[in-house]
């Protein structure tokens, strides 16, 4: 029979602790019953219970009330266990009706971990017996037997908690004895090889993985360039004790009672350089950004040699989507340039690396269609941009999506090209406000994804209208508060100040709306960098490693004598 505790629970008596006499005496019984059947198992005696480790859910499981799930940590063994919690007058029983050969001996015993935590069986034909743990921090065994009757067939196993007390945890449970005729879970299988290697952050020393949790592992095994290097039960593991700016290949397979699945896909990963820092280091500590319009679209036509020395990063708008997902190409519109030639367009991004300056390829636009969501258009992605950078010289790339972005996997775009290009490479994002409203954007997640790998988020200060500032109040386009009360929110939400840029456009014809006149955009950048200037809003401290100002377009810059680089370059370039 069941500890007394139960006997509280049918006449609705509630406490805040099990009453301990009864089930301390059934404890001491169920020990010795263990200790007296354990030894009369027959070689041929199986695991009658089904799904034992909750590998597969709560299948074969009914708990009461709604009180169980599974949780893939902590566990015992494999992948899952059992979460079940009390409330109110319910106990959190979870049961299962077993198979069972008639006069015969069987052994229970389940691994627990959390608060009280009951196992038995009931419907013996002989004597119900349970036994039970007042909670422990860490994995306890609790282990009973009980003997069939003559003409028992099935008997249920169940597990339960304590009422008021927390939830238990429960797995790797066991009903040891001849197979009733309901057989037992099939023995554990080498389990496949992992998929979704990816590499996350990185430093000069150490390198993270992670990849995706594989069916029936219990375990997985990381090796770098072949070799073992450390094993880990999750689907995570940093790797330490490596070289600076160095590149290593891994691979992880996944491992159970049965062996070690085949080696996952390799992948490649390279250690940042000694004394970190952002990447680009031709990148100034406070730079202008420019678009480069690779259009016509009224603006002045331009050759990249055109492009004035104010602006020290230039983003070649667009690259061309592909019929393959994630893929992009670029197409240089010669006929729309006036005949500017591929051959002159490559020695000009030649021309002006030799000046100190960065030629990135932007992938988007507000017509861009280009789709990142999946592992396979995210390799996509990574393989063409790497590609052309290596044909025609490219720095790095921009991100400028503005029809959707998945963070899951451009971070993962972006990290598999930043290890095929280096440490060099330059990243930079444009979103548009209503991007980086909030941490949990997709973009605002992106940034902080690859904030390591990223040299400057220049979001679009216009064709907004009204947004929200860090403090939580409203401000409308075209002011220095606009500007400064949205940066506020980059800068607080974790990006570097040498990751945040102010994004305006070169002239009223640049944009639907939002322009601001250079002095509106200086007064920004002083109020952000050094505390002066500001309107109404006032950030609680400075951030002078602002990183500087972008626009839209070198183009349009152009097409007004070039007023706003020749007025707001000098002063990002003077910033502290």
């Amino acid at each position: 029979m069941e500890p007394s505790p139960v006997s509280v629970h049918r006449t609705r008596r509630r406490h805040t602790r099990p009453f301990l006499g009864g089930a301390m005496a059934v404890l001491a019984a169920g020990a010795l019953t263990a200790t007296g059947l354990a030894g009369n198992a027959e070689a041929a005696d199986v695991n009658v219970a089904k799904n034992a480790g909750f590998e597969s859910g709560l299948a074969n499981w009914t708990c009461s009330g709604g009180s169980g799930t599974t949780v893939s940590s902590p566990v015992h063994g494999g992948t899952a266990a059992l979460k079940a919690t009390p409330a109110g007058q319910d106990n959190a029983k979870c049961t299962q009706t077993v198979a069972v050969k008639p006069d015969s001996t069987y052994t229970l015993s389940s691994w627990v971990q959390g608060g009280y935590a009951y196992i038995g069986a009931s419907g013996t034909g002989t004597t119900d017996v349970s036994t039970w743990s007042p909670g422990s921090s860490s994995w306890t065994q609790l282990t009973t037997g009980f003997r069939t009757g003559p003409n028992t067939t099935s008997v249920t196993v169940y597990t339960h908690g304590w009422y008021g007390q927390a939830a238990y945890l429960a797995d790797d449970i066991s009903v040891s004895g001849p197979d009733g005729g309901g057989g037992t879970d099939p023995a554990p299988e080498i389990p496949a090889a992992p998929a979704g290697l990816t590499v996350g952050a990185t430093t000069p020393s150490s390198i993270a993985l992670s990849w995706n949790a594989v069916s029936g592992a219990t375990g997985y095994t990381v090796y770098k360039d072949g070799a073992k290097v450390t094993t880990s039960t999750g689907t995570s593991a940093t790797i330490t004790g490596l070289a600076a700016d160095t590149a290593y290949r891994f691979a992880v397979t996944a491992t159970n009672a049965a062996g070690e699945s085949v080696k996952s896909a390799t992948v490649s990963g390279r250690t940042a350089q000694s004394g970190g820092g952002n990447p680009g280091t031709s990148v100034p500590k406070h730079a202008v950004t420019g678009y480069w319009q690779n259009f016509n679209n009224g603006a002045t036509v331009q050759k990249l040699s055109d492009v004035p020395a104010n602006y020290d990063i230039i983003a070649v708008s667009f690259a061309d989507a592909t019929t393959t997902p994630g893929a992009v190409t670029f197409n240089l519109d010669t006929a729309g340039l006036n005949g500017y030639t591929v051959d002159q367009f490559k020695a000009d991004i030649k021309a002006k690396q030799a000046a100190g300056k960065n030629v990135i390829i932007s992938v988007g636009g507000e017509k861009g269609s280009v789709s990142v969501n999946s592992d396979a258009s995210a390799t996509n992605f990574a393989d063409s941009v790497y590609s052309l950078i290596q044909e025609y010289g490219f720095n790095g790339v921009d991100i400028d999506l503005e029809n959707g972005l998945n963070s899951t996997y451009m971070t993962k775009a972006l990290r598999s090209l930043s290890q095929k290009a280096g440490s060099g490479l330059v990243i930079t994002m444009a979103p548009q406000t209503i991007d980086m409203q909030s941490t949990s954007g997709e973009y605002f997640k992106t940034a902080l994804g690859i904030k390591d790998i990223l040299t400057v988020v220049n979001m679009q200060y216009y064709n907004s209208g009204s947004m929200l500032g860090c403090d939580g109040k409203v401000y409308s386009q075209g002011s220095v508060d606009f500007l400064t009360a949205l940066a506020c929110i980059q800068l607080e939400g974790g990006l570097d100040p040498s990751q945040v840029g102010l994004g305006v456009p070169a002239s009223t014809s640049g944009a639907g709306s939002g322009y601001v006149s250079p002095s509106i955009v200086n007064a920004a950048l002083d109020c952000l960098a050094v505390g002066t200037n500001c309107g109404t809003f006032k950030p609680a401290k400075t951030y002078p490693g602002l990183r500087g100002a972008m626009t839209w377009s070198t183009n349009w810059d152009a097409k007004s004598g070039n007023a706003w680089s020749n007025a707001v370059a000098p002063h990002v370039h003077g910033l502290p």
